[in-house]
């Protein structure tokens, strides 16, 4: 089969996708003797949605075989092996989809003539799952928390509500392929598929010009005006949006609806608001960037030189009366706050997002815990430590899961903390005990030179009473 009837035919079977006759498009792209990668692909994606899985699985290999780098194949496959529940497999899958990947935060298939991208923390997403199933709840909170690194603000919501069924053991919806949505030939050479007439129909013009000497028929004459024509401008620059700016300093973000930037940075600034925020486009996430950390850019073939300079302060944000209140827990994290909130307003918010009940957590101004804040707490007081609109508290879990009160223990051996959840100390130190891990009961929580954390509770034992 030549070239051309394997673009028509694969033209036509996506046409009849697209107008929902799938089993024609089936019988179309199946009749295709030496398909593509991406021919193969839409095969498999119209088995899976007959839920024909075995010949699905077969058209993802032949699409993979064809090309192994094409990672939303291996994420495909990684489904149909889910629903064949065939866990390891699927495991496998959506390892090799993230590795194909190569760090990025996502693929975007619309240059290949797929209209779809892969979200990296989506397949950290199913993986996790898939491990949820297998009975690993420890592997499938470890691939959430992946997860966090590679989010973005239209997919976090998933990846909360898949921690809190995760933290309650139960399962969770997995994140799934469109799969009416397929791979598309070249539009461009489609268009060549068509028949042209290159020489039209013959046409007699005349037109009588006063300033020849020749009169009778003369050729047409240019009706346009004299002067330059204007410049076409570049298919690239017509393609982003908003206005370029190159980012000056870094700016790291303290809640989900910012955006982290560096140096050199190029962001397309898509709205500036009164406050001196901008809200900016980067990698094709999208988040607020102080205005100030930013430089208008005319776009050029010569870049510019970026001087370092030191970082101005950053703006306060106008949030229609909100304070950011910045969390110091066995992780950091931020809430929105209405201005002059009471103590009960505040404790709610931040038990939500520590998925404990409020009277199991105390609040305090300074890491030490002196400095704690409970529902006599003058308000007042609290928020008058607001600078910018932002304050910071740290937050503690109380004594629960029967532990007596104050109990301590000693640390056998040191331990250096991996992740930034867990509780770093030196062999002989003393360590306050807070609760048990709900996710593996072989790791504590608990309290040690004013950082909290988990650690593995082999590695520490209680302290005797009054030195015996």
């Amino acid at each position: 089969m030549s070239f051309v009837d394997t673009l028509r035919q694969w033209d036509d079977g996506v046409t009849c996708a697209d107008k929902q006759d799938y089993s024609e498009a089936l019988r179309i792209l199946v009749a295709i003797r030496e398909p593509n990668s991406k021919i193969c692909f839409n095969i498999g994606c119209l088995h899976l949605l007959n839920q024909n899985l075995d010949d699905a699985e077969k058209a993802f290999d032949c699409s993979i075989r064809k090309d192994e780098h094409l990672a939303v194949a291996f994420f495909q496959r990684g489904i149909t092996f889910y629903k064949k529940m065939r866990y390891d497999e699927s495991i496998g899958d959506f390892q090799r989809a993230f590795k194909a990947l190569r760090g990025n935060n996502l693929i975007d298939y619309k240059a290949l003539g797929l209209r779809y991208i892969l979200y990296a923390c989506e397949v950290l997403h199913n993986m996790a799952l898939a491990e949820a199933q297998l009975g690993n709840w420890e592997k499938a909170e470890q691939n959430l928390r992946r997860a966090l690194d590679y989010k973005t603000e239209a997919k976090l919501g998933v990846l909360e509500k898949a921690q809190q069924a995760v933290l309650k053991e139960k399962l969770f919806k997995l994140v799934e392929f469109p799969s009416k949505m397929m791979f598309k030939p070249n539009k461009n050479y489609v268009a060549e598929l068509e028949k042209k007439d290159y020489l039209g129909k013959a046409k007699v013009v005349a037109s009588f010009n006063p300033q020849d000497v020749f009169s009778g028929f003369a050729p047409l004459q240019p009706q346009v005006e004299d002067g330059p024509a204007t410049p076409r401008e570049p298919e690239v620059l017509r393609a982003l949006e908003g206005v370029p700016h190159t980012v000056l300093f870094e700016f790291v973000p303290e809640t989900c609806d910012e955006l982290a930037v560096k140096p050199g940075n190029m962001v397309f600034v898509l709205q500036k608001g009164a406050d001196n925020w901008a809200y900016v486009i980067f990698n094709g996430r999208t988040g607020l960037v102080p205005y100030n950390y930013l430089e208008r850019q005319e776009i050029s073939l010569a870049s510019k030189h970026i001087k370092v300079r030191k970082a101005p302060s950053i703006p306060e944000r106008i949030q229609d009366n909100l304070y950011i209140v910045k969390v110091h827990f066995t992780f950091t994290f931020a809430v929105s706050i209405p201005r002059g909130a009471s103590y009960d307003v505040l404790i709610r918010e931040i038990s939500k997002k520590v998925n404990l009940p409020t009277h199991n957590i105390s609040l305090s101004l300074d890491s030490s815990g002196q400095s704690v804040i409970d529902a006599n707490t003058d308000m007042e007081t609290v928020w008058s430590q607001v600078r910018s609109g932002r304050i910071t508290l740290w937050c503690n879990a109380k004594e629960m899961d029967g532990w007596k009160e104050e109990t301590h223990l000693v640390a056998l051996h040191s331990y250096q903390s991996p992740n930034p959840e867990d509780l770093s100390f030196k062999e002989g130190d003393k360590i306050t005990l807070l609760a048990r891990s709900k996710i593996n009961q072989d790791w504590l929580e608990g309290r040690c030179n004013g950082n909290t954390g988990i650690f593995p509770a082999s590695f520490a034992r209680e302290a005797p009473v009054n030195g015996q």
